[in-house]
């Protein structure tokens, strides 16, 4: 499946504001974002008054990015949130934070959904036990999420515990940096949700 490998911090230039792609990287000085505020490329310092659409397509861009998801997996998860009852934004953010890597970033076990992915890919998650390799698995209140024997040496797990350290700790996951094991406790509720991202917008763009 096509996946963009190449440089990321020109996405959070593009929104004008920090999607914290990078991990550590993002709360440093080195951070692209704060070096040169503005869009990449040639025209990047023009100004571009955007209509509606443009916004709202601008937020549906932005959250793609901020999970790594293509087009096409991104929409097939709005048309499950428009399936249950309630907010349709709000369900299609909490399909896309149970997801088995963005869990695994959450819990401080890697410093971006791109490596978590990484971890999860090369079979080094384990769910209630089992040895769990897709990274769009959705995780279920309760269940319990854990990394494999031997990975608190991995550079990547080190590097995620350490950027961990600096964010605020979720109130709905039970995380135990110790033993590398974390739970879902509750389906957050959209305050619980630490997103700068109008859904409604996203719900409008695909309702046309």
């Amino acid at each position: 499946m096509a996946r963009y490998r190449g440089p990321v911090c020109r996405f959070c230039r593009r929104e004008g504001e920090k999607l914290y792609l990078k991990g550590e990287r993002c709360m440093g000085p080195k951070c692209a974002a704060e070096r040169r505020a503005y869009p990449p490329g040639e025209h990047g310092q023009s100004r571009h008054k955007l209509s509606t659409y443009g916004k709202q397509l601008r937020e549906k861009q932005k959250a793609k990015i901020i999970y790594g998801l293509l087009e096409r997996q991104f929409r097939r998860y709005f048309r499950l949130a428009a399936r249950y009852k309630g907010m349709t934004g709000t369900i299609l953010l909490q399909l896309l934070e149970r997801r088995l890597d963005n869990m695994i970033y959450r819990l401080g076990f890697a410093p971006s959904r791109r490596a978590a992915r990484q971890l999860v890919n090369q079979g080094h998650v384990r769910v209630d036990g089992k040895r769990v390799d897709i990274a769009s698995y959705l995780i279920k209140r309760g269940q319990e999420i854990s990394m494999a024997e031997g990975m608190r040496n991995n550079a990547i797990v080190a590097t995620g515990l350490a950027a961990a350290e600096k964010r605020e700790r979720l109130a709905w996951l039970a995380s135990s940096p110790e033993t590398l094991t974390g739970r879902l406790l509750n389906v957050p509720t959209r305050e619980e949700i630490p997103l700068i991202i109008n859904e409604q917008m996203i719900v409008e763009l695909y309702s046309k």
